[in-house]
């Protein structure tokens, strides 16, 4: 596989960050995923956390190098991750469950797969045109479908980030799969949140994602979505890629076929404590040591 690839993330204007994000590949696979973490700090990251971590985990098992099913892969990943956020509140005996939204991708043998939970969202754009976006789940989204919202009046509706589906609730996720679809050279795969999506338009999106490689486009996507979001704007966060042919011979391309038939490579953040306190003095540096291994107690139970 040849591919260009690049994730950001930013606080935007809130006290704290509860978005992840990572991608991971063998030498045949690639996963993308993005988590919008809800609750109160520290708990609605943590969440996040548990997801991505717990998908990248699930990936480097099974990724050999390829994954054998990926929309089934994406679906059971979700249903564990769900169970090890449940298991992470019950153990810490609390009140409200901390939740997350989750989109993913795979890439592999040129097709692109891809499952959803919430309004975190999925976009793939060829020659300057949107192909594919994932629908939010969402009471605003169910009013579009029912005809009595158009595209435009949801865009700017109050309560459009009010989901109704995430891992952690009460319910079990419903985890809506995407299609199967052959990439192109030059597609470009766009996962991001909703502090992105929601301060850009769809006409911005085409045109950025087409007519620049993803390390320049998702920075400038980034800047103009926290910027209109001003002091009221939510977590940004994304993971871009550009799809090459196998016979593109950039120089900065990244090539897995340097990759042995077991090995993976992933890009991925863990809590940092001193960023996760900072302006916050109810949250510790040892919650936050205690928060990292209970994630990586779940990632253990849940990933075998």
């Amino acid at each position: 596989m040849k591919f260009t690839i690049f994730q950001e993330t930013r606080r935007g204007a809130r006290q704290y960050n509860q978005d992840r994000m990572c991608y991971s590949y063998s030498r045949d696979s690639l996963l993308m995923v993005v988590a919008d973490g809800m609750g109160g700090h520290l708990h609605g990251e943590v969440a996040a956390q548990i997801t991505v971590e717990l998908m990248a985990e699930l990936f480097q098992k099974k990724a050999k190098p390829v994954i054998q099913n990926p929309h089934q892969f994406l679906s059971d990943g979700f249903e564990k991750c769900h169970d090890a956020i449940l298991n992470y509140a019950a153990n810490h005996s609390l009140l409200e469950t901390p939740r997350t939204t989750v989109v993913a991708a795979i890439i592999q043998d040129g097709m692109l797969y891809w499952a959803h939970v919430g309004d975190s969202r999925l976009y793939l754009v060829r020659d300057a045109k949107l192909v594919v976006r994932t629908k939010d789940h969402s009471k605003v989204q169910q009013m579009v479908d029912l005809g009595r919202l158009t595209e435009e009046e949801a865009e700017r509706h109050p309560e459009k980030n009010k989901i109704y589906n995430c891992l952690g609730s009460m319910f079990p996720p419903d985890v809506e799969i995407g299609g199967k679809l052959p990439l192109i050279d030059g597609d470009t795969v766009l996962l991001c949140t909703d502090g992105l999506w929601g301060g850009v338009t769809q006409p911005e999106l085409e045109q950025m994602l087409t007519g620049y490689p993803a390390l320049y486009a998702l920075p400038q996507l980034l800047d103009r979505a926290e910027n209109r979001g001003g002091v009221h704007g939510d977590n940004l966060t994304g993971v871009a890629v550009n799809w090459h042919d196998e016979d593109d011979t950039s120089t900065e391309l990244l090539s897995t076929h340097r990759l042995s038939d077991g090995e993976v490579t992933t890009r991925l953040d863990t809590l940092n404590a001193h960023k996760a306190i900072r302006g916050n003095k109810d949250i510790s540096e040892a919650d936050i040591e205690a928060a990292i291994n209970e994630i990586q107690n779940a990632i253990k139970k849940y990933s075998k």
